[in-house]
């Protein structure tokens, strides 16, 4: 009995030390539990897709010539891809280019702004700062959301107040200074600070295997800044119908957990994080995953949210994001997941998924495709001149 409880507590040991290897003893247990909570849901399933892009032309290079390619092949593959796919509204898929600040070429955003114009997505604003100060940051959106609306069409206004809108990720995954050593930010309470700039989402989640992960996973909730405290975002209040909006800033988080039919090359089960790129395919296992994970506004199970993100900009992943395999992601989540009796597909973009989580709050339900433009209207953008 002796020798049985001694292996038992060596192997604990050994699984604590595996999860503590890639940080999975920030989220691992709130992950089983959330498993455990699933809803069962006896109609109709929409699924709400949405595809976020860290889109970094600069990304390891100081070439524009590069920065030029990389753009351009977006721009040129892109819709060829696009328009051969379509939900269950008639939507193509709808890609968010979340731009960093610290990149801005009027050029590049030009050509995106053009995609958007004809309907392949929206713009948002991605942001990498380091040692920051609370006023540098909020001069530098605010400035940065000011130059994408009125130079680029970009960016939703408030219709209320007139204030210039956006959905953020942040750079290095390190919102509200999450990571331990507090770099990659240096603000706490930016929470606060993204509400009053004009943030309305943050799609920054989930950040596994980054310690910035949060013990919250597979949820839409509120969170609200501390002063003076970092990482406020790491519990909130779920989102929920008929309960009114808590705290500075709605996160909207992708799905995490461990996919069992998805093994590394040495047989163990990968960590899903809904990053996708060659290393990462979309795969079947995967996008049955996004949907099982059942992210949803409580009280709305029957509308399924899948936020999933890429960095679109880096050459070796490009073909998995604008060839093949995103052919046959988008295929197979139009056939399994759009059969009108078990599941109906609409793809969004974030403002439209932000959008459809305010009228679940609201108390909404139905089709969701009546609610992309709930309380934020599609922005114009912009036409590339000739």
């Amino acid at each position: 009995m002796i020798a049985l409880l001694l292996i038992l507590a060596v192997l604990l040991i050994a699984f604590w030390f595996v999860l503590k290897s890639k940080n999975m003893d920030i989220w691992f247990f709130s992950y089983l539990k959330q498993v455990i909570s699933r809803p069962k849901v006896n109609e109709p399933i929409h699924v709400l897709f949405c595809f976020v892009d860290h889109y970094e032309p600069q990304w390891r290079n100081d070439d524009i010539d590069v920065e030029r390619a990389r753009v351009d092949r977006w721009y040129r593959d892109y819709p060829a891809m696009a328009k051969q796919h379509k939900d269950a509204d008639g939507h193509m898929p709808k890609h968010c280019f979340f731009y960093p600040e610290e990149e801005y070429r009027y050029e590049h955003l030009a050509k995106l702004s053009d995609l958007c114009y004809r309907g392949f997505g929206e713009i948002e604003i991605h942001l990498h700062h380091n040692n920051d100060t609370p006023e540098n940051f909020s001069q530098v959106i605010s400035n940065f959301a000011y130059t994408l609306h009125h130079e680029h069409g970009a960016l939703p206004i408030d219709p209320e107040t007139g204030q210039i809108m956006y959905a953020f990720i942040h750079g290095n995954w390190a919102l509200d200074n999450s990571l331990p050593d507090g770099s990659m930010c240096g603000i706490n309470n930016e929470l606060a600070l993204l509400k009053q700039t004009g943030c309305y989402v943050d799609m920054t989640l989930p950040s596994a295997p980054s310690p910035a992960q949060t013990k919250k996973v597979n949820a839409i909730y509120y969170a609200k800044g501390c002063s003076g405290q970092a990482k406020s975002h790491d519990t909130g209040v779920d989102v929920e119908v008929g309960k009114p909006a808590t705290g500075d800033l709605m996160l909207i988080q992708g799905p995490l957990g461990i996919n069992l039919k998805w093994r590394t090359a040495k047989g163990l089960p990968h960590i899903e994080n809904a990053d996708v790129r060659k290393a990462m395919p979309p795969i079947k296992s995967r996008i049955d995953q996004w949907v099982n994970s059942h992210i949803h506004v409580k009280g709305r199970p029957e509308w399924v949210f899948i936020k999933i993100h890429t960095h679109g900009t880096q050459e070796g992943d490009m073909e998995t994001l604008l060839g093949q395999p995103r052919h046959e992601m988008h295929n197979y989540l139009e056939t399994k997941y759009n059969d009108g009796k078990n599941y109906v597909l609409h793809y969004v973009s974030a403002r439209e998924m932000y959008n459809i989580a305010k009228a679940a709050e609201a108390g909404k339900k139905g089709n969701p495709n009546d609610y992309r433009d709930f309380i934020l209207s599609k922005p114009a953008f912009k036409k590339l001149s000739e």
